[in-house]
């Protein structure tokens, strides 16, 4: 993963946030959803699966470490364990084999000094949201600034800037006209200045809008043109892993067009 290097796609959607049915499967301690989606997204190309279990209710620290157990046996790819719960995240850091993308820490001093030790005990990767107590800055100034901040925890804990991914922060469109403009501006600083890999929830910006396909990789092509690397997104929507493939052979991040031909003959337009 790096500025130079192809796009790296982490799948989102093991996560019961909006899904009724995955939110009870989930409490009953039915991983079947789990096993389904992680194949589902690996045959669609993502190359990191994120993996949320976040339920009210439930046993995180139980529900993480086991779902994260049955993906690791159900598919090759890298996961991205997703919690807010740094037991959870122990719990599922414990049972990891390899190295692992933890999601997330931000700038909020208990957030600090919980998530990133035990991403330093575990050699994992990391998230970093660019927001303290005062909530999301509007300013990429202040999202930079913040960014620092954890890197420069991070580094206190021997933890690399190549091993921290910082988020950008999307915000609705139909919320704020500007959203898109701060993110696309924080993306490019965060290449430009600090140099490290960043990742953005690339649905958010279309949230509340009609057709939101066609904003979602709108966006996303506009963002990997201003510095992202590895968007958290769904490998299932039409056109995207296309899209990305395109996007970094007109970047000269893919030499010769070979994972573009190579897409092309795996996935042949319908």
């Amino acid at each position: 993963m790096g500025r130079d290097l192809p796009t790296v796609i982490i799948a989102e959607r093991i996560n019961p946030t909006g899904r009724q049915r995955f939110a009870a499967d989930l409490l009953r301690g039915d991983l079947t959803y789990v096993k389904e989606e992680a194949l589902r997204q690996a045959a669609a190309g993502a190359e990191i699966l994120d993996v949320n279990v976040g339920v009210a209710g439930i046993d995180e620290p139980q529900a993480l470490r086991e779902a994260v157990r049955l993906v690791m046996d159900t598919v090759e790819q890298p996961l991205c364990l997703d919690s807010s719960n740094p037991e959870a995240l122990a719990a599922a850091l414990d049972v990891y084999r390899g190295k692992a993308l933890v999601n997330s820490v931000t700038a909020e001093e208990a957030s600090l000094a919980e998530i990133l030790p035990l991403v330093a005990q575990h050699r994992a990767a990391v998230v970093a949201l660019p927001h303290d107590e005062r909530g999301i800055s509007p300013d990429p100034g202040e999202r930079i600034r913040l960014a620092g901040r954890i890197l420069e925890r991070a580094a206190a804990l021997g933890i690399s800037a190549s091993d921290v991914i910082v988020d950008a922060i999307v915000m609705a469109v139909s919320a704020d006209g500007g959203a898109a403009l701060v993110t696309l501006e924080t993306l490019r600083r965060l290449r430009d200045e600090l140099g490290v890999n960043t990742t953005v929830g690339a649905s958010n910006i279309s949230f509340g809008l009609p057709d939101r396909l066609t904003l979602n990789l709108t966006f996303l092509a506009m963002a990997i043109q201003n510095g992202l690397t590895a968007p958290i997104t769904d490998p299932l929507l039409p056109g995207l892993r296309r899209l990305c493939r395109s996007a970094d052979l007109i970047l000269a991040k893919d030499e010769w067009a070979m994972r573009y031909l190579d897409d092309y003959r795996r996935y042949p337009p319908s």
